[in-house]
């Protein structure tokens, strides 16, 4: 054995394959590799490792050393060593407090709980940061379930020590979380652009559910200045129980939306009429600027040929124009001038704009959107993707918060310290 540079150097003479293992492992004091054994055929290598007698070990509670009451084996999936499947075991000490009782010791190359050695644990980590679960479960050779429990544990962990103090603003949202209308509630820091936090449901629970994660983050709802949500009934409930004094604004893209979805009413009351607007869906939907020459050329012919159609299309026009002006003035005009249109589905819009003028005209003085949530939104479908055939809202919520949290994940480093 010979030493330079502060590195162990080896003649493949000098050491046999134990020794080369403890090298590679790079175990703590005190532990060995006692013995190895490699499988060919099936292309997996076995590892034991066991302590030298009369060892004593630091207690998990309170950190005093402790002598060993008794062994018990453990296993770890480590690695693999010239792809080989490498599994470590070792006899784990019991050591005996005299405080805490007996305890099974920490190891140094194993969270304690872990199927996984540390390094394996961050294999896992970047595997997942850049394929679904799935796919690194079947890369790996080992079950999902497995690695979903790693991912748990890493982005639960920094999700936790994420500090909410410097929130003020917040957006609120739904998406889909899987197919069959099951919805989540999604809560993003207007200002630093992060997901905060996800619940199942869009109930206004989910706003009461935010308020107690706030606390938990050293934070506190009291400290909410802003709610940017749509005009749903159960998060103006929410948002009015557990931010009081928050200010509520009503999103201009929800806004436009309700515009569409009136305009739209009044072409399928038309067709059912017996009106020809064939082809005039995608024509009449959207901004202007955003269809094609022959669309545009169709939409100015239909609102021609079909006066309630026409009217329709420009009181969505200026509504759209009103929000972008910050005019409240203009705004009251247009609810008079959608009241007196003789088109229902554009009185109910009125209407609902004057039912909640103060977080209408909010938007309008503060110029926030859900504009960023809808991008967070599409993240959460990466997310939904990465984590394909998750059985449950947790899986999904672990990997969305890996995707669009900003988390500081504590991952292991890949080569021994």
């Amino acid at each position: 054995m010979r030493v330079g540079e502060g590195r162990e150097k080896f003649d493949s003479a000098d050491v046999d394959a134990n020794r080369l293992f403890e090298m590679a492992l790079g175990l703590g004091s005190g532990w060995r590799v006692a013995q190895s054994e490699m499988d060919v055929d099936s292309r997996e290598l076995k590892i034991w490792l066991d302590f030298a007698p009369g060892s004593q070990f630091a207690c998990p509670q309170c950190g005093e050393f402790c002598r060993v009451h008794d062994t018990v084996e453990k296993r770890w999936r480590h690695m693999d060593f010239w792809q080989h499947r490498t599994e470590l075991i070792a006899r784990v000490p019991r050591s005996r407090c005299e405080d805490h009782g007996v305890l099974v010791v920490d190891v140094p190359w194993a969270r304690s709980g872990s199927g996984f050695t540390l390094m394996m644990e961050a294999v896992v980590l970047l595997l997942c940061q850049e394929m679904s679960v799935s796919a690194a479960a079947e890369h790996l050779g080992e079950h999902d379930t497995r690695l979903w429990r790693v991912l748990e544990h890493y982005v639960m962990e920094a999700h936790a020590a994420k500090s909410w103090k410097s929130v003020r603003r917040i957006l609120v949202d739904e998406t889909s979380a899987r197919r069959g209308h099951r919805y989540v509630t999604t809560v993003v820091d207007a200002d630093s652009r992060e997901l905060l936090f996800l619940s199942e449901g869009r109930e206004s629970e989910a706003l009461g559910l935010f308020a107690q994660e706030l606390e938990r983050h050293g934070a506190s709802a009291k400290q909410i200045e802003l709610v940017c949500m749509d005009m749903s009934p159960a998060y103006r409930k929410g948002a009015r129980e557990f931010f009081p004094q928050a200010t509520v604004v009503f999103d201009r893209f929800h806004l436009m939306q309700m515009a569409g979805k009136a305009l739209d009413e009044v072409r399928k009351t038309l067709r059912r009429e017996g009106a020809d607007l064939q082809n005039g869906l995608w024509a009449l939907r959207g901004n202007q600027w955003t269809r094609t020459q022959e669309q545009q050329v169709l939409r100015r012919e239909l609102c021609q040929q079909y006066p309630r159609l026409g009217r329709a299309m420009m009181l969505r026009e200026i509504f759209q124009d009103i929000l972008a002006d910050e005019d409240t003035e203009s705004l009251s005009w247009w609810c008079t001038r959608a009241m007196r249109s003789r088109l229902e589905p554009f009185k109910k819009l009125a209407a609902s704009v004057r039912e909640h003028w103060d977080g209408v005209t909010a938007f309008m003085k503060t110029r926030i959107t859900n504009g960023l949530i809808e991008a967070i939104n599409g993240l959460l479908q990466l997310a939904k993707r990465l984590a394909r055939g998750f059985r449950s809202f947790k899986n999904f919520r672990i990997m969305a918060y890996l995707k669009a949290a900003n988390l500081k994940l504590n991952i292991p480093p890949l080569s021994p310290t």
